[in-house]
């Protein structure tokens, strides 16, 4: 039996994509000791790859590339010499070999013909004694990047010779493919007499260069070409450009890419392929959008890979928006069922996938996808009525803008645009717009509208920057005061309601809505003064029973302005307790607020909130920032009901639940008892996105085995595709 040898590579450019990530996984499992050198942080290495920083072997920053090619083939094959030379013993694979089987070579000698009737050797499997005569020859030759190689042919040897010269030697990275590749390497082993050690086209290239795509194809044909002595297969990493062009960056269905990767556990959208080509351009994005909780909407149809990406990663519902070009809605339902054929296709939850075919049915969505469309192939003002009705407080559009189609003026009216990356010489940039506040205003139509709400006894008053008191009676026993959170900030329809409005009308309460018109955190003047106005008229005294009520910045409001009534109850989610960068330096959310002035008599709610009866606080523990907010709140008088792994915005999780409404209720009601909600909240037992983060955590904790258990009592009440893939990627593949 021969003696088992450690393998190693190089990777330089960011994550890996799936096919990488096979061919490492593929050493690590079949119990190969496999090292993965590198000079930047890799987020993606599979579980069991050595990481070693390749200043160990070349300590430089000078990656060079092929000019024509811009390809770092060409330092890694200056690498692996030098790996070679400073670990003896080591065979280096490229990224893209499989492990067939372990390579047990005695000889220090590993390489071989590429194809057959032909003497080229290939260095994707590369191995050499340390102190090889050959090797020495080779490093010797690639220390002078101006040289002219004696293997050329002599028209170039000539025409290299004449430029050097006249003073313009020609540089290695201007010279042709393989120079120092297999072109070089082919030519040391004749000029060593090593010829007799070269391995057999079997050995590591059983489907040749020239049928490469078999890969993509059956995988039977793959296999009816892997022989005995077959070890490290060369894969071809050239098959990502056909990949990226005909089968969105993902492995076409019965391929052999399929099969291998189903072997090893690795989900393929996880790691999509980037960035060969435009078809393949979107999932470039994968790594630059944050975790989606509610939807990813796709525009224009052009961004297929990356939505199912999106799925994969976060079980997260994908709406297709189904607009032409001249922005009629509902004219492409042919298109549309393709659309949705594609995502089944690849994984994506059939009840996952919405069409949206009218304007009426568009909602807010975490992220909207609009590549190759609107404001590069169509007007970029099509988008005006998906923009006012898909955008909350913390959405993201990506978009991709064609020079001279007006959509940088557009974008800017609506957010604050960044440029990502440029293509096509600079004429198409991709950017990712973010809602700015919404710009105060003064709406003649709500205005009438909320007067007719008040009645002859209830009052409306408008004041600065788009802030508004509306009071709705109906009984003097409770008065409910809310307050618009952001995403209600950002709604400028007149038909906008204040928070809460249609839920404390059916319980007959009265209400005073307050109403920001943007991310204001309420901190106009004018607000304070209106509730000193309210305290000092006895307004407040009128009823037996005041709530506060608001969440995210309507809780820091509720919590700060119930202050104006001593005695007042108030429930708040997920708040904020100020924005004061000098007490919460490690806030790093809403920086357009910063700037605003949170002292006075309403400004810190964790301290002025201490005249109320009760604080009711419903907020995540693990949401760090949330935490820490709620971590202020120190009265004897705060209650804090914690809701694990609901994330910032909780009330939307309770409402799919089914338990926002009541919980809410008996909170606002007086009646809200720790024991009951605690037995409530028990219904996450039953969710699925509590599930998935549950089991995400225990993954990310390092407990493996804790995280197999709560995988299996997961999958045991339901299917979840997040969490069986994660069991997979754990080794545990089981259903149930």
């Amino acid at each position: 039996m021969g003696r088992m040898r450690e393998v190693g590579t190089l990777w330089i450019g960011g994550a890996l994509s799936w096919m990488e990530q096979l061919c490492l996984m593929s050493f690590v499992d079949a119990g190969q000791k496999i090292t993965l050198f590198h000079y930047e942080d890799i987020p993606n290495v599979p579980d069991g790859v050595i990481c070693r920083d390749g200043r160990e072997v070349i300590d430089t920053d000078d990656f060079i590339k092929y000019e024509r090619k811009n390809s770092y083939a060409l330092f890694a094959d200056l690498f692996r010499l030098h790996m070679i030379r400073c670990n003896p013993g080591m065979i280096w694979v490229d990224t893209d070999v499989y492990c067939q089987k372990v390579m047990d070579y005695d000889d220090d000698h590993v390489f071989g013909f590429e194809l057959p009737g032909s003497d080229r050797v290939n260095n994707a499997v590369l191995g050499m004694p340390a102190d090889s005569p050959a090797l020495a020859a080779m490093i010797e030759f690639t220390s002078d990047r101006h040289s002219i190689a004696p293997f050329l042919s002599m028209a170039d040897r000539k025409a290299y010779a004449a430029a050097r010269d006249a003073g313009r030697p020609v540089h290695v990275c201007q010279q042709p493919w393989g120079i120092w590749g297999p072109t070089m390497l082919t030519h040391y082993i004749r000029e060593f007499g090593l010829t007799d050690r070269v391995q057999p086209v079997a050995a590591f290239y059983p489907v040749t260069f020239r049928e490469c795509m078999l890969f993509n194809g059956h995988a039977e044909r793959v296999e009816e070409r892997i022989a005995p002595r077959t070890t490290a297969m060369h894969v071809w990493a050239s098959n990502k450009r056909e990949l990226g062009k005909h089968h969105l960056g993902l492995p076409p269905p019965g391929s052999w890419w399929q099969k291998a990767l189903a072997k090893h556990g690795i989900e393929p959208a996880l790691a999509p392929i980037t960035g060969r080509n435009i078809a393949s351009f979107d999932t470039a994005l994968l790594e630059r959008i944050p975790a989606i909780e509610g939807a990813v909407c796709d525009i224009s149809g052009g961004a297929r890979s990356l939505v199912i990406s999106l799925h994969m990663r976060d079980g997260c519902e994908v709406r297709l928006i189904d607009m032409d070009r001249d922005g009629r809605f509902g004219q492409r339902p042919d298109a549309m069922e393709d659309y949705r054929a594609t995502l089944v296709r690849n994984g994506v939850d059939p009840d996952a996938i919405r069409i949206i075919t009218r304007e009426q049915d568009l909602a807010p969505a975490d992220v909207l996808l609009n590549l190759r469309g609107f404001g590069d192939q169509a007007k970029i003002k099509r988008l005006t009525p998906i923009l006012e009705r898909c955008l909350h407080s913390e959405s993201r559009l990506y978009s991709d803008i064609r020079k001279g189609s007006g959509a940088f003026p557009f974008f800017h009216a609506h957010g604050n645009t960044e440029i990502l990356s440029e293509r096509e010489n600079g004429t198409v940039r991709r950017v990712v717009m973010q809602p700015d506040p919404p710009a105060p205003q003064s709406d003649g139509s709500w205005a009438e509208i909320a007067t007719q709400l008040a009645g002859t006894d209830g009052f409306f008053r408008e004041g600065p920057k788009g802030h508004s008191f509306l009071h709705v009676p109906r009984n003097s026993d409770v008065l409910v005061v809310t307050f618009d959170n952001l995403d209600i900030a950002m709604n400028k329809r007149p038909d906008r309601r204040p928070w809460g409005h249609d839920f404390i009308e059916k319980q007959g309460w009265s209400m005073l809505g307050v109403l920001a018109g943007g991310w204001t955190w309420y901190r106009e003047p004018w607000v304070a003064e209106e509730f000193d106005r309210l305290r000092d008229s006895g307004f407040f005294a009128r009823f037996r029973r005041v709530v506060f009520y608001g969440a995210s910045m309507g809780g820091y409001a509720a919590a700060a302005f119930s202050a104006a009534c001593p005695g007042a109850h108030v429930v708040a989610i997920s708040p904020q307790s100020t924005l004061d960068r000098s007490l919460v330096p490690w806030e790093t959310r809403y920086r357009t607020a910063w700037d605003l002035d949170y002292s006075g008599p309403y400004g810190d709610a964790a301290k002025v909130s201490e005249t109320a009866a009760k604080v009711t606080i419903l907020y995540d523990p693990y949401e760090p920032l949330d935490s820490g907010h709620v971590g202020r709140f120190t009265s004897d008088n705060v209650v804090k009901l914690r809701c694990p792994l609901m994330g910032h915005r909780l009330g939307s999780s309770l409402s799919q639940m089914g338990i926002l409404t009541p919980t809410i209720l008996r909170a606002l009601s007086g009646d809200l008892d720790e024991v009951e909600f605690y037995r409530t909240l028990r219904a996450r037992r039953d969710f699925p996105r509590y599930h998935k983060e549950l089991f995400k955590r225990a993954v990310a904790r390092e407990r493996p085995d804790l995280a197999r258990r709560v995988g299996r009592w997961v999958l045991a009440r339901g299917p979840n595709r997040a969490v069986r893939l994660g069991m997979k990627a754990l080794g545990d593949g089981r259903d149930t």
